[in-house]
Order: C-alpha cells, then structure tokens, then sequence
C-alpha cells in the first residue's frame, strides 16, 4: 500500500507500514500515547523522529507473532550462536535482503517452542485460530473530542458480520505469566491503556457496540506457560482516563506545533525522605 490513509476504517497493511504511521497527517497510537505520558513531549517528539533498532526481546517478540499469526516477515534459523563471525553475518544479511527475520539458533528454537505452547493452549489457539478472524488488522479513527486520528494493529480480530460477542487478542511475551504477575506486569507496561484504546476504536469504527479484548501472555522460559486473562471494567476505567490526558496534551502540542521539555522556570527541589532519614544515622 503505497497510498496514504485519509479515512477511518479497517485496513490490511505490513507491519512496518504501520509502525511508520501511514495516516495523512500524523496519527496518534496506543504506544505513543503511553510514552507520551512518561516523558516530555520534547523527547517524545524527538524518540518519534528519531528511532532505534529493535532490541533482542522485541526481535523475539516479533518471532513468536509471526509463527503463531501467520502475519510478518518470516523467522528463519540461522545455525550460528553469535552473529560475530562472517559466515552468520552473511547468512543475516542474505535473509534480511529476502524480507525474512533471521534469528540465531537458540533464539529460533526458544521462539518456536513458545509459540507451540501457545497454540496448545486450549483457548488461546482458538483466539489465533483463521477461522475466527484476521490477524494484524489496522483500525484508524478520529477521536471526537480532540479530532486526533488515532491507530492500532490488533494481533487477531473477529471477521466482519461475526454474530455474537467480538473478542480482540493481543499476544505478550514475559518471564512470568501467573494472573498475580501480569497484573503487574499491565500495570508497568500500560496494557490498561492498550485495551481500552482499542476497544475505543473499536467501538468508534462500529464493529460491534460491546467487544471484549483479552491479552494472551506467553513465557519466555520452559516450559512456557501460557495464561489469557481480561482486564476488569475498573482497570479499563483507569487505561482509558490516561489516553483521554494523552489525547489532549498530544492535541496540544500539535495545535501549537510546541514540544516543551521541562519548565522553563527555576524548580525548588527538597530531598527525597530516605536521603534526609540519613542524619539518624550513627557515625
């Protein structure tokens, strides 16, 4: 697709695309929209223009996708444990001239068996499965309040014209998939935020008025257990106030074309209590 996307819709474009915002204009994702509020929009700005390489835990990420949605660049098992010597480089480089994700040996193997474990699951392989839906499907929709287009890549969503409850799924690698870690785990990562802005376009495009989102988290150690939990109304509430104060201070800044960094003013700063419990300290 080489055509700029002006409407809200469903789209069906590579990842890459997607990542690179493929909206006339300038769109607002649900990563952005986390990161947005971690940080000033000066370097929020800068980290958008300016972005790096993927890590090693998001190349392993993008691995268990693939094999498990059937949708990315294709893992390829390069037999080599380091990429330091010629031979693996050029095997790397020829693999990635083919549009393919090459993996070392260990990390192809570790990603193969977590995505198996995945699909043995006995829900999570029905969430994934073809015959339910489409994976890595692009929702664009224009906020109402603030008019920001806003996007997201759903892993796997019902096909249209699904009777019944719509349910979205999102795939997470982690170290621990226990309920009581992934709550932490939402928690620190914004998978709070995550569901409700996609649950929001969702809705805003009309698929369906009450769709659900479920996140399937998948460890990243043997055995590689697997747990698919749903997030409460509350947790929801909370994801979707954060994007509601993303959304306005994005719209802010675009309005202005402004990207403030930190205050222009000099700050009084006091000590933190556990740097002035030191004077109790003895000698």
């Amino acid at each position: 697709m080489s055509a700029r996307i002006t409407e809200p819709g469903v789209y069906d474009i590579p990842a890459d695309l997607y990542h690179r915002d493929p909206v006339e204009g300038g769109s607002l994702s649900s990563t952005g929209a986390r990161r947005l509020l971690q940080m000033p929009p000066a370097r929020w700005r800068y980290e958008l223009e300016h972005p790096t390489p993927p890590t090693p835990a998001m190349i392993l990420g993008t691995a268990v996708h693939t094999l498990i949605l059937g949708a990315g660049p294709k893992p390829v098992r390069v037999d080599a444990k380091r990429w330091d010597s010629k031979a693996a480089k050029e095997a790397r480089a020829e693999e990635e001239a083919l549009g393919n994700l090459p993996l070392l040996a260990d990390t192809y193997d570790q990603a193969f068996a977590m995505a198996s474990a995945v699909l043995r699951h006995p829900v999570a392989r029905k969430l994934f499965a073809p015959a339910r839906g489409k994976s890595e499907q692009v929702l664009v929709w224009r906020d109402e309040e603030t008019g920001v287009m806003c996007r997201a890549m759903v892993d796997h969503m019902p096909h249209a014209g699904t009777v019944g409850l719509h349910i979205l799924a999102d795939l997470k690698t982690t170290t621990n998939a226990s309920p009581r870690k992934v709550a932490k785990t939402v928690a620190d990562f914004g998978y709070d935020q995550q569901g409700a802005w996609y649950l929001d376009g969702y809705r805003a495009l009309g698929l369906a008025p009450d769709p659900a989102m479920v996140f399937v988290f998948v460890e990243k150690d043997p055995p590689y257990l697997v747990s698919v939990v749903e997030l409460d109304q509350p947790a929801l509430i909370v994801g979707g106030e954060l994007n509601r104060r993303a959304l306005d201070l994005y719209a802010r800044c675009r309005a202005t074309d402004t990207w403030p960094g930190y205050s222009p003013e000099i700050e009084l700063v006091s000590l933190p209590a556990w740097a002035s419990a030191r004077l109790e300290e003895p000698f």
